[in-house]
């Protein structure tokens, strides 16, 4: 086999395997021989992204050995909390492309814990990004992040097609964590959305939710233009507003009183939001839209409470 691995066959590595197909051949890794089989022979993603069917340039496999073989570099597409493993089977010398919207078991980055681990060519993969979209062909754009900048342009050259815009950066920190934190904003927005609170608390959420984000990421250090770029106001516009969102439909069904499940696929805000409340707590810093959803999530406050508190904060500037 030869082509570009994609680490992931759930929705979205499913997608951006179709999308770099477009470019050249394609390894997609499916962690279960069973479902890597049912892919190849049914050349379709029933379960992720279902009617996208997977082009003639895709192949399919479970040996994740054969998937890396000879490749410079590959897109690691799985959830957060199964990245550390993955990383840990992969060889150091391969670059690797962080796509999961997520953080580390310890709160951290998964690009610092990539490099700790050893790995010199570390980028990350961010922005207003669903998908079922992508996986259409449907215009998009996104942004790879690394320190490195010819690897970010390898990255760019591989991914970028006639649906997919895909701008480079240097600010890994800034176009990671925007990917992380819009996810708590999105389960919020759909807190709003359960509660039927209307368009003006919907619009005052988003744009409440870009300032906090805003304090968030440039307190470790991106920078501010990145916040209010693809990987950040443009992906939080995304993941709050659209019928594509787990995360904001997992707020919508925890507002009803109902599972926030989604038929099995991770919903990476739910687990995140305690991460980042915790990492405020001991930080001294104020994240209350991220303290209200984690709240909530872990059943401790009802959502009329976390409306509540929001709403009865102290008076102040809007731009203090």
């Amino acid at each position: 086999m030869s082509g570009l691995p994609v680490l992931g066959a759930g929705g979205w590595g499913t997608a951006l395997a179709v999308n770099a197909a477009r470019n050249g051949p394609v390894r997609l890794w499916a962690r279960r021989a069973d479902f890597a089989r049912t892919l190849a022979e049914g050349r379709v993603n029933a379960e992720y992204l279902p009617g996208v069917t997977l082009p003639a340039g895709l192949e399919v496999t479970a040996h994740l050995g054969e998937a890396i073989t000879d490749a410079p570099f590959a897109l690691v597409v799985v959830p957060s909390v199964g990245v550390p493993e993955l990383l840990a089977a992969l060889p150091r010398d391969l670059g690797v492309v962080l796509c999961a919207k997520g953080l580390a078991p310890d709160g951290g980055q998964l690009s610092v814990l990539a490099r700790q681990l050893g790995f010199a060519r570390v980028a990350v993969l961010s922005g207003p990004n669903h998908a079922e979209e992508i996986g259409r062909g449907l215009p998009a754009a996104t942004v790879v992040a690394s320190r490195d900048g010819g690897f970010a342009r390898s990255v760019q050259a591989a991914l970028m097609t006639p649906g997919l815009r895909v701008y480079t950066s240097d600010d890994e920190t800034g176009v990671e964590l925007g990917g992380v934190l819009k996810n708590v904003m999105a389960v919020a927005a759909g807190l709003v959305d359960g509660l039927n609170l209307g368009d003006n608390a919907k619009s005052a959420l988003i744009t409440r939710g870009l300032r906090e984000m805003n304090r968030y990421l440039t307190a470790l250090g991106a920078r501010e233009e990145t916040v209010y770029g693809l990987s950040g106001l443009g992906d939080l516009v995304a993941t709050a507003t659209s019928r594509h969102s787990r995360n904001r439909a997992a707020g919508e069904s925890i507002a009803r009183g109902e599972h926030p499940g989604q038929g099995g696929k991770v919903v990476e805000g739910l687990r995140t939001s305690g991460l980042l409340d915790a990492w405020a707590t001991a930080h001294g810093h104020d994240l209350p839209i991220v303290r209200a959803v984690a709240h909530v999530t872990r059943g401790e406050w009802t959502p009329g409470d976390g409306v509540a508190r929001l709403m009865e904060r102290e008076a102040k500037p809007e731009q203090h």
